[in-house]
């Protein structure tokens, strides 16, 4: 079997990347930022639950990916791996309280520290690089999709 880039992939990309670019909103304005997330998890309403489910299931997802093409992957098809493992044990650790994590996210959330704009800007590039490569994704699907219509004409 040959390596492809799926359907779905540059989406996922684009769709991570975006949501860690919101994360913006918390280097312009830290107090309105901080306020929204932590009652967002504190609350644990409608909001949480879908956006989490999304997440989750995109890793999941992401996961089945790596584990079912693990001897023609592409690089960046570890990110889904590694990335997933992380973002599942983080929806985890929130959803049962974990103490420790818990103190992590007051800690990152904490309009007081110094290492404010550090934290939620490597977030940014981290959403900036994943944004880039679900674009570069979606670019290589089309012209592999080009490729292939044309060698069947």
């Amino acid at each position: 079997m040959k390596k492809e880039v799926f359907a779905w992939e540059p989406w996922f990309f684009i769709t991570f990347g975006l949501f860690h670019l919101h994360r913006i909103w918390g280097l312009v304005d830290r107090n309105s930022y901080a306020k929204f997330w932590l009652k967002v998890l504190e609350n644990k309403g409608v909001f949480y639950f879908v956006l989490m489910g999304i997440l989750g299931v995109l890793c999941i997802l992401g996961i089945f990916t790596f584990v079912k093409n693990v001897h023609r992957n592409y690089w960046w098809r570890w990110i889904y791996l590694f990335g997933g493992i992380y973002l599942l044990f983080d929806l985890f650790a929130i959803s049962i309280g974990l103490e420790f994590w818990n103190k992590l996210l007051l800690w990152m959330f904490d309009v007081t520290s110094i290492y404010w704009n550090i934290v939620w800007s490597f977030f940014i590039l981290l959403g900036g690089f994943v944004l880039a490569l679900g674009i570069k994704l979606l670019l290589q699907k089309k012209r592999q999709k080009f490729y292939y219509t044309d060698l069947q004409n």
